[in-house]
């Protein structure tokens, strides 16, 4: 299917897709206020994280890392979204183990289980 946007249409659209600041995001924020949010310069990004209990939280957006519930192949530019989407779902095995291997606990959220 050919995408009925323009290259620079389309990559204006892209780019106002947020990646912090959410709602599943700020709603976890203000029903879990010991968790610090946005950390920076932590491996792996975590949306969150408590250093008492050793926990790392992602919120993972149901498009990006391929809920098994709510996932939909892109209908174009599947060359590009495919293996970006599989590098994706790499990325977070590969994070979890790094921070399991370090005795940390990790919680993956899909956005879908924090929408209202």
């Amino acid at each position: 299917m050919v995408d009925n946007l323009s290259k620079k249409q389309r990559s204006y659209c892209m780019s106002k897709i947020k990646n912090k600041y959410t709602n599943p995001e700020l709603i976890f924020k203000k029903k879990y206020k010991n968790f610090i949010y946005h950390p920076k310069n932590i491996f792996g990004n975590p949306d969150f994280i408590d250093y008492k209990k050793k926990t790392v939280v992602f919120i993972d957006g149901c498009f990006w890392h391929k809920c098994p519930i709510h996932f939909k192949y892109p209908k174009s530019n599947r060359k590009y979204w495919i293996p970006k989407l599989k590098r994706n779902a790499l990325r977070d095995k590969e994070i979890d183990i790094v921070y399991k291997n370090s005795g940390w606990k990790v919680r993956r959220i899909w956005e879908h289980k924090l929408k209202h």
